[in-house]
């Protein structure tokens, strides 16, 4: 075997032992999921509206065939079944600009994770070069009678370099960036429910304006009527000019309330249009009074937040991408190890450039290692065993808040629920004591005065028992998105 088998077949050795070290495990812990345990069920469950899991069976552990079942998938908002509605939140992913701004971040976000991974593969340049030499002739050691100190010098010349990944340091990185562009992906996610809810809350909150504006519209309908008819009593001598003064005055208190839904109504129509990214000059919804039945919600079970809510997911991914830092922090200890290689063609003259003579080659490997760097690199890695502690942290205290929230929106759901049959009820004694009141005014036997308090009274429960109804669909998107709407872990990217 000759030299240059010899010297290949111990390059290739190298080059294997090296491959052999490149694939060991990276230094630097290996991401676990911080801890959090949730209670088995929810706490707040009596709400008529609330789907809840069944109870685990006595000595055994019942578990969902699957993950997602019990669980609202993708178009949550369609369990409200408003066709408009629907359109509404269509918008709101492909036109709503913060949405497309996020969008924009993550794919940003997602390069970085192939700039990271650029790194495992070697280094590769190549290109031409031409000088014209002049040589000093006072230079040390001229021998004037040799050849011509001026001369070419032309190369073609290939170089790569390669840095093997032995500690783990490129890997770390890549894990650093793809759970980053995850985060990212999640707070995507996280922006388009929160424009979503809010897209909800503000169109039922208008349409539940729109049932107060049909009420106090009827009641000055009915308090005109009862204008005229003082009017008319007056004439005949029967009422008297306060009771026309009366009237006119719950009559013009209740257009007053009138137009002050309008203006509310109004901002909620602006909210909408631009949530959804409509010209508002142009943009209008024509009253559509609250008539729809509340949905029934499904609950799922609580060990199931942890992978439906995207503000979740933001925080565990940042905890994965603050531990693999500390591997990057750690691999800073270790030498660093570079393979170089170079090889070409030098010649004079350009008729042998090209040639088997004119060619060069050279291989090469360095390492480096730091030794004094004045607790630089241990300050680095203890910050970055304190960066993830407080991701750690922060992933708990978002999963506290979250289970929280859950609650509270069922305890709000369940306590509407109750006032709304409180308040019915009310409105109910409302209707019967003004047709009481209207009977006796009729036989003399009670004053204008009399009627016109239990008119108010009943515009009074109408209008809160409206409220109510409101206040029931919009606590339902409140706890649809603190469920974290259709959404689920399993829908970030890979």
């Amino acid at each position: 075997m000759g030299k240059s088998a010899d010297s290949r077949a111990k390059i290739a050795t190298v080059m294997a032992m090296l491959a052999l070290l490149a694939g060991c495990k990276p230094v630097g812990p290996n991401y676990q999921r911080p801890g959090y345990t949730p209670t088995p069920l929810y706490k707040e469950t009596g709400a008529a509206t609330v789907v809840a899991p069944p109870p685990a069976p006595q000595g055994g552990t019942w578990q969902p065939a699957d993950p997602s079942d019990g669980m609202l998938r993708g178009k949550w908002w369609e369990i409200f079944g408003d066709p408009q509605l629907n359109r509404l939140e269509e918008r709101i992913a492909s036109n709503n600009l913060a949405v497309r701004q996020e969008v924009d971040l993550y794919l940003a976000a997602r390069e970085q994770v192939r700039v990271a991974q650029s790194a495992f593969t070697p280094q590769l340049a190549a290109g031409p070069s031409f000088t014209h030499n002049q040589l000093s002739q006072h230079r040390p050691f001229f021998n004037g009678s040799g050849g011509s100190s001026s001369f070419n010098d032309l190369q073609l010349v290939g170089q790569a370099s390669w840095e093997p990944d032995f500690w783990g340091q490129i890997r770390r990185s890549v894990e650093a960036a793809r759970a980053q562009a995850q985060a990212t992906a999640a707070q995507k996610a996280n922006i388009e429910l929160s424009l979503e809810a809010q897209m909800a809350s503000s169109y039922l909150q208008m349409r539940g304006l729109d049932l107060e504006q049909q009420l106090l519209q009827a009641d000055v309908d009915e308090l005109s009527g009862q204008l005229k008819l003082t009017q008319a009593l007056l004439t005949q001598g029967i009422d008297t000019e306060a009771d026309v003064a009366l009237a006119q005055t719950q009559l013009e208190s209740t257009r007053a309330q009138l137009i002050d839904v309008g203006v509310v109504r109004a901002q909620m129509e602006h909210i909408i249009g631009t949530i959804a990214d409509y010209k508002i000059p142009n943009f209008s919804l024509p009253p559509s009074p609250l008539d729809l039945k509340l949905p029934k919600i499904p609950l799922g079970l609580p060990s199931q937040l942890l992978e439906r809510r995207p503000d979740i997911a933001i925080a565990e991914r940042e905890a994965a991408a603050a531990n693999a830092q500390i591997g990057i922090a750690i691999s800073a200890f270790y030498p660093s190890i570079t393979l170089v290689g170079t090889g070409g063609f030098e010649s004079t003259h350009g008729g042998t450039w090209i040639q088997g003579p004119s060619s060069l080659w050279a291989l090469g490997a360095s390492a480096v290692e730091l030794l004094v760097d004045g607790g630089r690199r241990h300050a680095y890695t203890a910050q970055a065993r304190d960066n993830f502690d407080a991701a750690a942290n922060n992933y708990k205290g978002v999963v506290f808040l979250a289970f929280n929230e859950v609650e509270d929106d069922l305890s709000n759901q369940r306590i509407l629920e109750q006032e709304d049959v409180a308040q019915r009820a009310a409105v109910a004694s409302a209707e019967t004591a003004l047709q009481i009141t209207q009977q006796q005014y009729s036989g003399g036997v009670v004053s204008e005065l009399q009627v016109l308090i239990a008119e108010n009274a009943l515009i009074q429960n109408q209008r809160a028992l409206a409220t109510l109804e409101t206040a029931e669909f919009t606590n339902s998107v409140q706890l649809i998105a603190a469920l974290g709407g259709g959404w689920d872990a399993t829908q970030l990217p890979h």
